[in-house]
């Protein structure tokens, strides 16, 4: 019989949590996993769960268990898989049938997804949160047809978190959009990463603080302004020890960072919208660099190591913490203006108050600052958001410590790739006559590309032309 109200295709660490939380949320689900013995293990665990899932052993029986107008979330890996899995299931679905992709797809595969489904359902939404998120209240950003949305979105905003209330599940608009939110959220998600790792490494190297010093630090940090799922994590992480050898856990992990693709996707995606993002570009550029270990020990061996000592009296604790609030601050604004941009290129009218408001529970980034930036964001969506008047007066008050934290990390050899890129931005765009004029100089001199005078008038030429 046809009992399922939504069908769900990959029991992969993501797909099954996901499933556990609509059965969870009272709601029949049926699934199907490439490989059988998946799916029955599935099924077998989930307890008192079982009676809302219906496990199948074919794609026909699945298609058979599920309710029509049929709904299918797919749960598998970005890119080709994908689309095999869209080509095997179409042959079995009614016109009317939804196929849901909430991988973790490129926005551009999920515009050609959209138009090649021409009038067929088919939804791209974003899921951010982890496992834990998807077991027990992601974020979710939907993109596709607005009626393709509404037919599921009782199931999607019920199993969301929740903040205050509210569900963390919102439409963003047409065909990639909600694939293209969730990139952004994860380029901004390494660069907070990134900055995090930054000011652990001040206060272990620079200032020679142990790993239970820096976890009190964190954790002291996160009852302020700083506020966040990151910054809770990243004192568990400094806290834990390593049961193997009773070490602190940080001292025994490899220092190579790994990567899915999606910030690199951010960051490729910015060049061609002529967004600039700083930020998330280095810390994407850092975890590249993290791979290089045998060429960065090597330089270590040839240049030596700098003197990395700094006297907490020179860098006190509370201007670090300052820093990485401003460099917060600067990596949202990048991040909410790309956005911005995306939104006038592709025609999408991306509601940037709702998408601060979907990241403020669930998601990796969820952040205090976000309930702020809701705000400052439906005062006015056009004005970058350093210039909000909220962030504005704390970055008037934070730079200064950022500046601090920068120089003097250069001044004793410490890397801030992440922290220096968002102090190079803040700098430059409170800059209102910059050095550009050189380089249009530059540029019609060798060729004769014209520049605009200042005095009005664009295609003119310097007498270096004659």
């Amino acid at each position: 019989m046809s009992t399922a109200e939504i069908g769900l295709i990959g029991l992969g660490t993501m797909g099954a949590a996901l499933a556990l939380n609509i059965a969870d949320n009272g709601f029949d689900i049926a699934v199907w996993n490439r490989t059988s013995a998946k799916t029955d293990a599935f099924h077998e665990g989930a307890g008192d769960l079982a009676r809302r899932i219906t496990p199948t052993q074919t794609l026909e029986a699945f298609v058979a268990a599920i309710k029509s107008p049929r709904a299918i979330i797919l749960m598998v890996p970005a890119g080709q898989p994908v689309d095999d899995q869209i080509a095997a299931l179409r042959p079995l679905l009614d016109a009317d049938d939804l196929i849901i992709d909430a991988g973790n797809a490129n926005f551009h595969d999920t515009n050609r997804r959209s138009a090649e489904a021409g009038d067929l359902p088919f939804l791209g939404i974003g899921v951010s949160g982890g496992e834990e998120g998807a077991r027990f209240g992601p974020s979710i950003m939907g993109g596709g047809k607005r009626e393709s949305w509404d037919r599921v979105e009782h199931i999607l905003t019920a199993i969301a978190a929740k903040h205050k209330g509210i569900s963390c599940a919102t439409w963003m608009g047409e065909q990639g959009a909600g694939h293209f939110v969730k990139a952004v959220h994860n380029g901004i998600e390494y660069a907070d990463m990134q900055m995090i790792a930054e000011v652990y490494g001040i206060m272990r190297d620079g200032l020679a603080m142990t790993s239970d010093a820096i976890a009190e630090t964190f954790a002291n940090w996160d009852n302020g302004a700083l506020r966040s799922y990151l910054i809770e994590i990243s004192g568990k992480v400094a806290a834990t020890q390593d049961p193997a050898t009773g070490r602190p856990m940080l001292d025994v992990i490899v220092d190579a960072a790994g990567q899915k693709g999606t910030g690199r996707w951010t960051v490729i995606e910015a060049q061609h919208l002529a967004a600039p993002i700083p930020a998330i570009e280095a810390a994407v550029v850092a975890r590249n660099l993290s791979s290089q270990r045998e060429a960065r020990a090597a330089a270590e061996v040839l240049f030596g190591s700098a003197p990395h000592h700094i006297a907490h009296d020179v860098l006190p604790l509370s201007t670090i913490e300052d820093a990485l609030i401003a460099g917060k601050i600067l990596c949202y604004a990048q991040g909410f203006d790309m956005i911005a941009k995306a939104s006038d290129a592709f025609d999408w009218a991306l509601p940037l108050p709702a998408i601060a408001e979907v990241w403020r529970e669930g998601c990796i980034i969820r952040s205090a600052m976000l309930d702020d930036m809701a705000t400052a964001l439906r005062e006015n969506p056009e004005r970058n958001l350093m210039m909000a008047p909220r962030f504005a007066d704390t970055l008037k008050q934070t730079h200064g410590a950022l500046r601090q934290v920068v120089a003097q990390a250069a001044l004793h050899g410490l890397a801030l790739p992440a922290l220096s890129s968002g102090l190079a931005y803040f700098d430059a765009m409170r800059t209102g006559r910059g050095t550009a004029n050189m380089i249009q100089g530059q540029r019609d001199f060798f060729g004769a590309h014209g520049f605009a005078r200042i005095d009005g008038g664009s295609g003119h030429h310097g007498p270096w032309a004659a």
